[in-house]
């Protein structure tokens, strides 16, 4: 054996290469390291904003089926949210579950009525609770 290979071997040693790099504290404490297992929906309208919910509080839920326009009615224990829309009844079964991770809002310009499948939120409304 050679001795600069044993005096790579030492510097190798004392620089522990097995250590994972090293994090900036500013990272670690904006963000969880993984992620959790609570579920949260986030309602999302044409203008840019945003609010979520936790499904813990989601305390009841109502559709209301029209020719016209359909309605979901959600009441979470600080918040009532209501769904306006066409073809609401899909997300109402999927919201039973607790799948919906985001629900946007679309400007009605762009909808098109003779697409009976897709569902479509045209307006979210939220009322807090408590004032």
């Amino acid at each position: 054996m050679s001795h600069g290979f044993k005096l790579r071997f030492d510097e190798m040693r004392e620089g522990d290469p097995t250590a994972s790099e090293q994090i900036r504290p500013s990272e670690t404490d904006n963000y969880y390291q993984t992620p959790g297992h609570a579920r949260n929906v986030c309602f999302v309208w044409s203008n840019g904003k945003r609010l979520f919910l936790n499904y813990a509080y989601l305390i009841s839920g109502e559709f209301s089926p029209n020719e016209e326009k359909n309605q979901i009615t959600l009441t979470f224990s600080s918040h009532k949210v209501l769904l306006s829309g066409y073809n609401l009844e899909p997300l109402y079964s999927s919201l039973l579950d607790h799948l919906p991770r985001l629900i946007s809002e679309m400007d009605s310009r762009y909808v098109l009525r003779g697409d009976v499948n897709e569902v479509t939120v045209l307006q979210i409304t939220v009322e807090n609770l408590r004032v």
